[in-house]
């Protein structure tokens, strides 16, 4: 039999991914092959399997944590809002159409088949199976074609373990309003609490503890502190919380351009580990004063996005730091924004719109979108900065539905491998400061990342840095870390007898 729970929050953004990493991590620890499932993620941060298939980034790095590789199944459902209303729909990797919100509600009951088949087939083989919940199983006007929340425990006949932030204020009152509005038959299925991000003495929360537990007759778990663990966020919420607000010093500060609809800004998080650099968010003009390098980052409508840019006067600030001479890169859509025109009838509707013209480019959109895993090679004479950059492997991975083409006085800047076949991608100026790409994951690579750097530094008169930070292995670190402190936290053993006692039929 294979051993299930769910952990669902109170709200968005309580810490569910990161749990269910490190549950995956401690299942794995202890000998158990293990999966996890999301059946429906609302994110921009995604990521490609090794047979092309577009998922969570979320699932991506819970299914590192438990020693596996990445499969499309442990997320069926990809959801990408590309406006406040509309989302594209991406079914088991691949984009099925797009929907507003009603729309999508109205479809949600014939994804529900195919969703408990993928559950089965993941159920049969593996040991155990962490599951996560969206949003809150209290959204009651949600309830009735619930397939994520208490709808997938109940597909699945896995108990239910509540994860509440405590760090934003209000977790008993969460907890309890939480629990008071779910059904009788969904409140059965939870049978633990887990407080989340807590800064002080544990102690003080023990009267509130024991009232909790006497309301609503539902024990916790455990308290886990606030943790300065590493890990990739599923989506932009994190960002709009301040989490990226990072205020220290350090020799080497890059901006990275919040946009509205940024998408997979998990590139920078390899990155930001360098112990010399500060990667920082930005949304305002002034906060590029002393930036070193200015990345803007991959979109899901970069047409609005950009539209945006001009509006905000971050456009006029690129072009102006670029003119002192700050190097600027884009990546996917924030390389398609670099260049002269893109011409979009798809993704945004806008039509066609000048880009910042830093580059000779010309990006047409088109329906089908490009999603695969992808060896790659910087090119072997590369201008200013990127020189000791030249012949640099990479390993990364495309989701873009552009394709662009370059013109007079601007050259590739990568080769990716496809079929056995160098085909050209990216672009860099003729003086080097302005450099673009569709490869997601190119900081990953530690020689290109330090060369970056080492630039970086070496025009500011530092002196270079031989630092080796194999980012694979960092991940693994944290991993570790996070399950150490889970294992000091929480009731481990309180879980796995959840998993073993909890017994009803599965669809």
């Amino acid at each position: 039999m294979t051993l299930a729970v769910m952990l669902q929050g109170t709200a968005s953004d309580v810490g569910k991914s990161v749990l269910v990493a490190g549950l995956c991590r401690i299942l794995y620890q202890d000998g158990l092959k293990t999966a996890p499932f999301k059946s429906q993620n609302m994110a921009l941060n995604s990521g490609i399997t090794p047979d092309g298939q577009e998922m969570g980034r979320a699932q991506i790095f819970q299914a590192e944590a438990a020693g596996i590789v990445p499969d499309v199944r442990m997320n069926p459902v990809l959801l990408k809002p590309t406006s406040d209303r509309k989302a594209q729909v991406v079914l088991m990797g691949k984009v099925a159409t797009d929907m507003d919100a009603v729309s999508y509600h109205e479809y949600k009951p014939r994804l529900r088949e195919q969703i408990i088949s993928v559950w089965q087939s993941l159920a049969q083989e593996y040991d155990a199976i962490v599951l996560e919940g969206a949003g809150s199983p209290a959204e009651i006007n949600l309830r009735d074609r619930d397939i994520v929340n208490m709808g997938m425990a109940e597909m699945a006949a896995c108990p239910v373990v509540l994860v509440a932030d405590i760090d934003r204020g209000g977790v008993f009152a969460s907890i309890y309003g939480t629990l008071a509005l779910l059904q009788e038959h969904e409140r059965w299925r939870v049978k633990g609490v887990i407080i989340n991000k807590f800064r002080g003495d544990v102690a003080l929360l023990t009267p509130g503890i024991k009232q909790i537990e006497d309301l609503t007759g539902v024990p916790v778990l455990g308290v886990m502190p606030w943790l300065e663990v590493d890990l990739e966020d599923e989506d932009g919420v994190a960002l709009q919380r301040g989490k990226y607000l990072r205020t220290g010093e350090r020799p080497i500060d890059i901006a990275v351009v919040q946009l509205p609809h940024i998408s997979n800004f998990t590139d920078f998080n390899a990155l930001a580990a360098q112990p010399d650099v500060r990667v920082h968010y930005v949304r305002s003009p002034d906060e590029l004063h002393n930036a070193d390098l200015i990345i803007l980052p991959g979109s899901k409508n970069t047409l609005g996005d950009l539209a945006w840019l001009q509006q905000s006067g971050l456009a006029q600030a690129v072009l102006q730091a670029n003119r002192r001479a700050v190097p600027v890169l884009g990546v996917c859509g924030g390389y398609q924004m670099l260049g002269e025109t893109i011409v979009d009838e798809v993704e945004s509707g806008l039509g066609t719109l000048p880009g910042l013209g830093l580059l000779n480019t010309i990006t047409h959109f088109a329906h089908n979108k490009t999603t695969t895993l992808v060896a790659a090679r910087v090119q072997g004479e590369l201008p200013g900065m990127l020189a000791g950059c030249a012949d640099v492997a990479l390993q990364g991975y495309e989701i873009h539905m552009g394709e662009t083409t370059l013109t007079a006085g601007c050259r590739p800047l990568l080769w990716l491998e496809k079929n056995g076949i160098p085909v050209a991608d990216g672009a860099i100026s003729e003086d080097g400061l302005v450099f673009g790409t569709y490869l997601h994951g190119l900081f990953d690579s530690n020689v290109f990342t330090r060369n970056i750097i080492n630039a970086l530094r070496e025009r500011k008169g530092l002196p270079a840095l031989d630092i080796t930070l194999d980012y694979a292995q960092y991940k693994s670190q944290q991993f570790d870390l996070l399950a150490d402190a889970m294992r000091e936290n929480i009731d481990i053993d309180r879980i796995y007898q959840i998993m073993h006692q909890h017994q009803e039929s599965a669809c």
